[in-house]
């Protein structure tokens, strides 16, 4: 059956580049009863439309904040996850040396401060007696603010060792779903190697960059609808339009903030954004059922009807939705095209040969 559609659909083309050639006058056969459909404007809503990326308001990219090695990888991609709860873990050999190091010089800093204390008590008895002399006194003052100073630093340096080992163990930051595992359990990771992503997925929202010619527009009218490739669509939560224009591109961005509700489009699926405002753009495109487009290669086409003509007419097509495609270029609401681009390679055959033979 596929064979038989690409001979009928090449027979097609080469039927279409004979008729070209027919001298003026000649009368054309009628042509076959062909099941029609009439090209109709892709959207009914006038406004702007731009394309955007679904993205989570809330998202992360967990990295690596202390070297090691991976020994557990506790979640995978689209495991819904609690904050705090535990995605991975690293190896923590050297960190726990490090804070037991650190622990040890606590402990001995401490004592050091406690016994500096403790002579400087003693001086400080003494010299009220003229037993010992003031400079005495100041040099174990400043023994024991040494010893104190050691013991904070040493303190420091234990909170610092403890975090070091904290971070061999990656939490999740608030409850979401795992959007990507980048490592397995056996690979060594450096400080700020990415590790997982999370979203949180109530919260989403397109950003969209727009003319500055149609920025006041839209912030006067703060308003949009979204539109899915698979043909859902609804209204934005809240729009908001940047205060500046981007230096380097000159347009102004927009932010639109989706809904929390069931069935929501998940982070980085592709949407248009349609803004309820005049423009001076071109008309909308049209659109057309799938089964009536033509392909040969990476042309795509449709026979157009015309009265008792058929021309094979080829096309720009732009996005899919549900089973109709819309066409940016190549076409023009209310006219007719086939509905069966093998019906009308057959058609165009007969009417052919109906035409040689009148011929002799």
């Amino acid at each position: 059956m596929i064979d038989l559609r690409k001979t009928l659909l090449a027979t097609g083309f080469l039927a279409l580049a004979a008729c070209g050639g027919e001298p003026a006058g000649t009368t054309t056969p009628a042509l076959p009863a062909l099941d029609t459909i009439e090209v109709t404007a892709a959207s009914n809503g006038a406004g702007s439309r731009w394309d955007g990326v679904v993205e989570a308001v809330r998202q992360a990219e967990l990295t690596a904040q202390t070297a090691g090695r991976v020994t557990a990888v506790l979640v995978d991609v689209n495991t819904r996850v609690a904050q705090g709860q535990v995605l991975l873990r690293l190896s923590a050999v050297e960190q726990q040396a490090g804070a037991n190091t650190a622990r040890a010089q606590v402990r001995a800093a401490e004592a050091a401060a406690v016994e500096a204390e403790a002579n400087y008590r003693r001086f400080s008895a003494l010299a009220g007696g003229q037993f010992v002399s003031r400079a005495q006194v100041d040099q174990a003052r400043a023994a024991r603010d040494s010893a104190v100073a050691a013991r904070d630093a040493a303190r420091a340096q234990l909170a610092q060792a403890a975090q070091q080992a904290d971070y061999t163990v990656v939490r999740a930051p608030y409850s979401g779903i795992v959007s990507a595992r980048l490592v397995e359990p056996g690979e060594s990771v450096a400080p700020g190697q990415p590790l997982l992503a999370v979203y949180a997925p109530g919260a989403l929202r397109i950003q969209v960059q727009v003319p500055q010619s149609q920025a006041d527009a839209i912030r006067a009218r703060p308003q949009a609808r979204i539109e899915l490739a698979g043909g859902e669509a609804f209204d934005a939560a809240q729009v908001v339009v940047f205060p500046a224009a981007d230096p380097v591109t000159h347009s102004v961005g927009v932010r639109v903030l989706l809904a929390d509700m069931p069935g929501a489009p998940a982070p980085g699926m592709t949407a248009k954004v349609v803004f309820p405002i005049a423009t001076n753009a071109a008309p909308s495109a049209v659109s057309l059922p799938a089964s009536a487009l033509m392909q040969r290669g990476e042309v795509s086409g449709v026979y157009v009807i015309a009265g008792n003509q058929v021309a094979l007419r080829q096309l720009r097509l732009g996005q899919r939705s549900g089973d109709r495609v819309e066409v940016l270029a190549g076409l023009k609401p209310g006219e007719r095209v086939a509905a069966d681009p093998v019906a009308a390679v057959q058609a165009l055959v007969a009417q052919r040969k109906a035409m040689e033979r009148g011929d002799d």
